[in-house]
């Protein structure tokens, strides 16, 4: 059964009139929190495309930046997006019960933040409603401003990506110190790690995108020590 399936199933449970929030509350206790993350990135994604005022055509196709979505199971993921946009609540809402979904647990969190970094830049520009919107998720996640520097570090391209930034270090750390950073963000970033902490199969292109900025931010750093 795909994750899709188990999702679309997750929401026929839902009792007449419920909204996404009722089932964030649901799956707490559930042990499949890929069916959890995976809702928790559609449904943030969705209240975060009209951020910048603009809603594409074919909103599905964002998503594809983050998952591997079969044709066959295209219904089943704009069920759920076209749940999360006509849901009253607003995406604070939705962020806080995701948060209380994994307490303290924040590995996942910034997994899904990232992905919500994929879809607002799929389409090639990042707008400053956008970076408000992920910004104030962070925030509800529990994440300080220097946690969401390194996150956005790996994603906007500003005129100049900072490398501490990228590894989430102070630029008067030593060398050995940021090593053993850079060596935990890298393990921390290998596909099995991810799906053992709830990140979907058809998602673990996350780690692409984020091995390849926190190795380049590595070797700079380390250029700029020799």
């Amino acid at each position: 059964m795909s994750i899709w399936t188990r999702i679309a199933d997750a929401i026929s449970a839902l009792a007449a009139g419920e909204g996404l929030s009722a089932v964030f509350d649901k799956l707490r206790s559930s042990p499949d929190r890929s069916v959890g993350f995976t809702i928790a990135v559609i449904a943030l994604g969705a209240k975060m495309a009209k951020a910048d005022g603009r809603v594409t055509r074919d909103e599905v196709i964002a998503f594809r930046e983050v998952f591997v979505i079969p044709p066959e199971e295209e219904e089943n993921a704009a069920r759920v997006f076209n749940l999360a946009r006509q849901d009253v609540a607003g995406f604070d809402t939705y962020a806080r019960r995701i948060k209380a979904m994994y307490g303290d647990d924040d590995a996942p969190l910034c997994d899904l933040l990232e992905g919500l970094f994929h879809i607002a830049l799929a389409d090639g520009n990042y707008h400053p409603k956008e970076d408000d919107f992920l910004h104030r998720v962070a925030e509800i996640f529990g994440f300080d401003d220097r946690q969401f520097a390194r996150v956005r570090a790996q994603f906007v391209p500003d005129a100049e990506r900072d490398p501490y930034d990228v590894l989430g270090v102070a630029p008067n750390t030593p060398v050995d110190e940021i090593r053993v950073v850079w060596r935990d963000l890298v393990r921390n970033t290998h596909p099995d790690r991810m799906v053992a902490r709830g990140v979907p199969e058809e998602a673990v292109k996350l780690a692409e995108r984020r091995l390849i900025v926190i190795n380049r931010a590595w070797e700079q750093i380390q250029d700029h020590a020799a």
